[in-house]
């Protein structure tokens, strides 16, 4: 098997089953995630709104920013310069980020890592997540916010 092959997520012909993913481990795998789940993301009833007629994302250059934020979390690169909390005061103070806009965006976030990646990188991807929309809630948005369980915040 060539490592192309042992990489690769498709399906073993006659399995059913698909080889078992890989961590996230280099900016490539990043870049796959981040445009995995923003691609989700503008087709979210829920979110979309917020990113598309509130915060009016310039997709072409947040993607890029936010590729380089996950790296700095992930693998500890210095490419992110960025205000994460003053971006998110603003979105708030333009219209309130409720809970349900956390617990869509976290369960999306888990869902593209899941389909990305598998690992204790992967694994701090999914933390860190929890950890930064809890802070953002509690900071900026001003309530208490905890991760749901799985299941409990269905995706349309």
């Amino acid at each position: 098997m060539t490592p192309a092959q042992a990489t690769s997520t498709t399906r073993a012909p006659g399995t059913g089953s698909a080889p078992p993913l890989e961590d996230l481990t280099t900016r490539a795998n990043v870049h796959d995630l981040v445009v995995d789940f923003y691609r989700e993301i503008v087709f979210d009833e829920l979110l979309e709104p917020v990113f598309d007629e509130v915060a009016e994302v310039d997709w072409a250059s947040h993607i890029p920013r936010l590729i380089d934020y996950w790296c700095r979390i992930l693998f500890g690169t210095k490419e992110y310069v960025g205000q994460v909390t003053a971006v998110h005061r603003h979105l708030h103070s333009l219209d309130a980020v409720r809970p349900e806009h956390c617990d869509r965006w976290y369960s999306m976030w888990i869902a593209a890592v899941d389909r990305q990646g598998a690992g204790p990188t992967s694994d701090h991807a999914k933390t860190h997540a929890a950890s930064l929309m809890a802070g953002m809630a509690k900071h900026i948005f001003g309530y208490e916010w905890t991760p749901p369980e799985p299941g409990d915040s269905p995706n349309p």
